[in-house]
């Protein structure tokens, strides 16, 4: 994830449910093993309390529900067929992001919001799951 992203889940994590783990962290590798850089670095990942794995718009629709502001977008998410339109839109802008970033200018945009305490990477206090 870019910084932005970071900083705009971290603001809308207003209950700490989120701890965001950079893929470059060595953590990453400990707590998803099956896990390889080139996934990582495809989409974004979300390990549940059980253990289990979200990737891309599955892992926005787990992430969503714990977020208010993004309870809607997940609800949509959950009705039929949606997932697979959504899978389909996530990927296309993953392989896309260099480009996108360029066109938005997301250099600029990382400065636009400050990060939240207790959820940074870093914090070793923040909640129990991970993306």
């Amino acid at each position: 994830m870019c910084t932005f992203q970071m900083k705009v889940l971290t603001w809308l994590d207003w209950f700490n449910q989120v701890t965001l783990l950079p893929q470059a962290d060595p953590k990453a590798r400990i707590i998803a093993p099956q896990l390889k850089r080139e996934d990582l670095l495809e989409a974004i990942h979300c390990i549940t309390p059980e253990g289990r794995i979200h990737r891309g718009a599955r892992c926005i629709r787990f992430v969503g529900m714990r977020m208010p502001v993004l309870i809607p977008l997940s609800l949509f998410l959950w009705f039929p067929g949606v997932i697979i339109i959504a899978e389909w839109v996530y990927k296309w802008i993953s392989r896309n992001r260099h480009l996108i970033s360029r066109v938005f200018g997301c250099k600029g945009a990382c400065a636009i919001m400050p990060m939240r305490k207790g959820n940074s990477p870093s914090d070793p206090h923040s909640s129990s799951e991970d993306a």
